[in-house]
């Protein structure tokens, strides 16, 4: 049996009835303030409200040929009804407030025109937003300056590379700030041997403001499967916070030292597989480590994980959750060939809060297969509908309580989507891929409760690639397709269309609701007969070798649609693109929707991929659900 949709609560004493619910938004709406954020949070937030970022207005003006399009964030905090006017130099450029929509276009207005938006909430016009960041060129720089190469102990000269990003507003100011990984040219997959550089983390404003740099040190191994990092806002302070795997040797933002600053764990190969193992909680504005306590689990005997040169004991995984329905927890994990372990925290008052941990080692698990189940990724949301978000780790989930919830038993893979794939369906659904030349080539499955709705025989081949996502309007719901197949199939398995001309991620990014592709670094549209370029990054460049991902895509400015983030290919820039295309659509800012903001949480986690909201978008789609939240 299908479960109830997660924005129409089953009834029970965790649900908030309806008027509640209008009474808490008449409440949110009543504390607007300049720039659309909130003054005030509820002491009490109702069960079913989540926190989340209290953000500005985030507008962005993109030039084009003819002019700008100017774009900017519906905020869950807003009344359902808001309208709103755009300005240029104070003067207003609309001819009546605009309300089926989150941006206008300003024909034939130069690159640097300045612009700010009004809110009108209930015919009377509040005070100007921040003013637009402005795409001058299509695209907007922010400086960024990368750390000094060096040499291994083998002889071997690195330099350094902007890799993955994350974003979060690290200090309170309503906008948000990127977090940046810096990978060495010399950076390693486990199964590799060899010395790597340090990796190296930056907190940078969207003005290219460095806030701090943080040097993971000589005992943590580079590469995309050593550090995942999470940036998240875990106390409610109104400022995101950063934790991730350390060592000793690191070195925090203020130049603090952890442990030990001389000890040195590599081994001849270059692996790390002895000396202490820590999770660190870094302040978001000062880089400054606030906490730090040991990481769950310890490596323990290296072979117990699988081998004993030290490529399944290193493989980590990351994730922000809400396991209360209403505030944020941290997730860290290791392992997924064979033995996982997965680790729930809470920050609370300056501290570290175990929550709990599940380990398929655990007697409570024994034989219920969930041991070598995970994927290079995890995802996040509220799968059986009871207000709280689930872990779904490859072939398998844990509940909220950090309980087994499923195994499917069909093993690792390397990509998975968890959405509202079939709107026709209440709830979410659940599309992975294969590696095992032995399981199921693709599989489709409700991740209530585990079952398999489809699925495709074994292609007799690692099915290394995946995807999930409304990309052709001719049918209802998301298409998805994978390295091994040659169409796009629907929430029943049907074949729907020729396979698209990559297997990779998507982007929200022209003006109607059916998503774009995004792969290496230009996005097409789908087609029944070919794909259409809409975007070439200029002089820019993916990141990750073969999976040719950005170092971020997602909404993190202007309306709904979703930005890339690309490092230029001098690595003195992340070049951000925003798109030109006007849409009549209107939904709330992404932002707001939790499984969405936590899926930009987690995508720089292993192998990135794309973020799902926890409702679908796509041809036909309803008018989208407005989030229950409150703000810090």
């Amino acid at each position: 049996m299908r479960r109830p949709h997660p924005h129409v609560p089953a009834p029970g004493p965790s649900s908030t009835p309806l008027f509640t619910r209008s009474l808490l938004r008449a409440l949110f709406a009543g504390l607007l303030a300049a720039g659309g954020l909130v003054a005030l949070a509820p002491a009490a937030p109702a069960a079913t409200a989540r926190q989340m970022e209290a953000l500005d207005r985030g507008v962005v003006s993109v030039h084009t040929d003819s002019g700008n399009l100017v774009s900017w964030r519906w905020l869950a905090t807003d009344p359902d009804d808001v309208a709103f006017n755009v300005y240029r130099a104070g003067t207003k450029v609309n001819s009546s407030p605009i309300t089926g929509s989150t941006n206008y276009f300003h024909s034939g207005a130069p690159s640097q025109a300045d612009y700010t938006v009004r809110a009108v909430v209930n015919g009377v016009e509040q005070t100007d937003s921040v003013h637009a960041v402005q795409f001058r060129t299509g695209y907007k720089d922010v400086p960024i300056t990368p750390p000094a190469g060096g040499t291994t102990p083998d002889g071997v000269a690195y330099t350094y590379e902007a890799n993955d990003a994350s974003v979060g507003d690290l200090d309170g100011d309503g906008a948000l700030d990127f977090v940046l990984k810096w990978n060495p040219t010399n950076a390693k997959d486990n199964s590799q041997s060899g010395y790597t550089g340090n990796t190296v983390i930056d907190g940078i404003k969207l003005d290219g403001t460095r806030l701090w740099r943080i040097d993971l040190g000589r005992n943590i191994r580079s590469g995309a499967h050593y550090t995942q990092f999470q940036v998240y806002d875990y106390d409610g302070d109104g400022r995101a916070e950063v934790a991730m795997k350390t060592a000793d040797a690191t070195v925090d933002g203020v130049g603090t030292t952890i442990g030990s600053a001389s000890a040195d764990y590599r081994n001849s190969s270059g692996y790390v597989l002895s000396g202490p193992e820590y999770l660190t909680m870094f302040n978001g504005l000062t880089g400054a480590a606030m906490a730090t306590v040991d990481y769950v689990p310890a490596r323990g005997t290296v072979s117990s994980w699988g081998d004993s040169y030290g490529n399944r004991v290193d493989r980590f995984l990351a994730g922000t959750a809400y396991l209360d329905g209403a505030r944020p927890s941290l997730i860290m994990a290791r392992g997924y060939y064979t033995r996982t372990v997965i680790a729930a925290w809470d920050w609370r008052g300056g501290a570290f809060t175990r929550r709990w941990t599940f380990d398929t080692n655990s007697s409570t698990n024994t034989g219920k297969g969930y041991d070598g189940q995970g994927s290079h990724s995890l995802s996040i949301g509220d799968v059986d509908s009871d207000g709280k978000d689930e872990i779904v780790y490859g072939a398998m989930a844990v509940d909220d309580n950090g309980s087994g919830l499923w195994t499917t038993k069909t093993g690792h893979g390397d990509a998975q989507h968890l959405g509202d794939l079939d709107p026709a369906n209440p709830g979410l659904e659940y599309f992975k891929v294969s590696e095992s030349t032995s399981q199921p080539a693709e599989l489709y499955i409700d991740p209530a409760n585990g079952q398999i709705l489809w699925q495709l025989a074994s292609c007799g081949c690692d099915n290394g690639r995946g995807v999930a996502g409304d990309i052709y309007a001719g049918n209802d719901g998301a298409e998805v397709w994978s390295a091994s197949d040659s169409y796009i199939r629907d929430e029943a398995g049907a074949t729907k269309g020729r396979e698209p001309s990559s297997v990779n991620f998507l982007s929200w990014w022209d003006g109607d609701t059916t998503r774009e592709l995004l792969d290496g670094t230009h996005i097409d549209k789908y087609g029944t007969s070919a794909d259409t370029r809409l975007l070439t990054g200029a002089s820019v460049h993916s990141n990750n070798s073969t999976k040719a991902t950005p170092s971020l895509s997602g909404d993190i400015l202007g309306d709904w649609r979703e930005e890339v983030v690309w490092p230029t290919t001098d690595n003195t820039a992340l070049r951000i693109y925003s798109t030109p295309y006007e849409t009549g659509t209107r939904i709330t800012t992404l932002l707001h929707d939790s499984q969405y903001r936590t899926a930009l949480a987690w995508q720089n986690t292993a192998y990135n991929q794309p973020p799902h909201p926890s409702f679908f978008i796509g041809n036909g789609m309803a008018t989208a659900p407005r989030p229950l939240i409150y703000t810090p």
